[in-house]
């Protein structure tokens, strides 16, 4: 088992980082007039669930990490909502949708796996 030492070495933080790279791919074909818009939106929903990984793992105490780390399961349900809104628009194709859907479901879960291996760190 790999040692964790730095917020990168975390599964939720490396998927959610390639979720991140995925949809600032696509959201680069969304119209521009939605820049300050869903693209936005989900530009930054995206890059928020790494970031706020990263930070609750650089808290030190229990409570400020889970903090951060629901603020990020937060983002990534907000960037399937937001998956949801660009494919009824018609910016993404539902196989798009399904797929991006899934993967910040998967991230989630992951971070959910965070939060529950903090709080029983500190029973």
């Amino acid at each position: 088992m790999e040692e964790i030492k730095n917020f990168y070495d975390l599964n939720a933080w490396k998927k959610g980082h390639n979720l991140a790279l995925e949809i600032y791919k696509i959201t680069k074909s969304f119209p521009k007039d939605e820049i300050y818009a869903i693209t936005s939106q989900l530009r930054r929903a995206s890059s928020s669930v790494t970031a706020n990984i990263a930070e609750g793992f650089a808290r030190y105490h229990f409570k400020d990490k889970v903090r951060f780390y629901y603020n990020a399961r937060g983002s990534a349900t907000e960037i399937q909502s937001f998956l949801l809104l660009a494919k009824d628009l018609g910016y993404i194709n539902f196989q798009t949708c399904k797929k991006l859907g899934k993967d910040a479901n998967e991230v989630g879960k992951l971070i959910n796996g965070l939060i529950r291996s903090i709080e029983n760190q500190n029973k």
